[in-house]
């Protein structure tokens, strides 16, 4: 009995102990390496595409630098074209985020909107993107990557700078939908007029703070206690 038990066992070990043979693990697995090969070759790319630009980059060059076939790059992404515009589309978000993070750490809204207006142009993301825009004006196939983007910018910018007018009591002169909007039409406008004219990224940031102006206002209560807090004198 012991002997048979211990067969019967053994012959259902593999079949349970071996996850590998489990079809839904295979197919995890088959996801993230399939995830985690489109991370690699839009990395490359990315850097490939703002280094040289789009026409004097190949589907061999990028796939060499992401240590890939060229197949992989069509099989993922069908064209060079649509790789270099979901490359510049995942750039611009990245940046707005970091954007929001750094804006979310400083002390005044004159801080806050300056900190935002210099990390994202103090960035190659956004004319990578605006060059992306260009492109599908030829390609339409690949408009809904780039509108869906805008979107997402829209709605991401809209909801961090709501969050800060409500956790610091700020007063936003305009509603934070327009203001939301206004920041990436003129990031992106300044970006390609700063591109045709030859600015600098600091020009460029200058010219965006002048055409945003004052944003948002902090109460006059606590402009009120920074002072008396840095004027008071320690007691005894």
């Amino acid at each position: 009995m012991t002997s048979a038990s211990a067969t019967r066992d053994d012959m259902k070990s593999p079949a349970a102990n071996d996850r590998s043979s489990d079809p839904k693990h295979s197919a995890r697995a088959t996801r993230t390496a399939g995830r985690q090969m489109r991370s690699r070759l839009l990395d490359a790319a990315s850097i490939l595409f703002k280094q040289r630009g789009l026409a004097a980059v190949s589907i061999a060059d990028i796939a060499a630098s992401a240590d890939a076939f060229p197949s992989q790059i069509t099989y993922y992404f069908r064209t060079k074209e649509a790789l270099f515009v979901e490359a510049a589309c995942r750039d611009v978000l990245y940046v707005a985020r970091a954007a929001e993070e750094h804006a979310g750490k400083q002390l005044s809204p004159q801080d806050y909107t300056r900190a935002l207006v210099d990390s994202v142009l103090g960035s190659d993301a956004v004319g990578f993107f605006v060059e992306a825009m260009t492109l599908t004006r030829r390609r339409q196939d690949l408009a809904p990557l780039v509108e869906r983007t805008v979107e997402r910018l829209h709605a991401e910018g809209l909801r961090a700078y709501a969050a800060e007018m409500a956790a610091r009591g700020w007063h936003s002169r305009l509603d934070p939908e327009t203001s939301a909007r206004r920041f990436w039409a003129i990031a992106i406008g300044v970006t390609l007029e700063g591109h045709a004219m030859g600015r600098s990224a600091d020009a460029s940031a200058a010219e965006m703070l002048r055409l945003l102006g004052p944003q948002a206002d902090a109460p006059a209560s606590a402009a009120r206690l920074r002072v008396v807090g840095a004027d008071a004198s320690p007691q005894d």
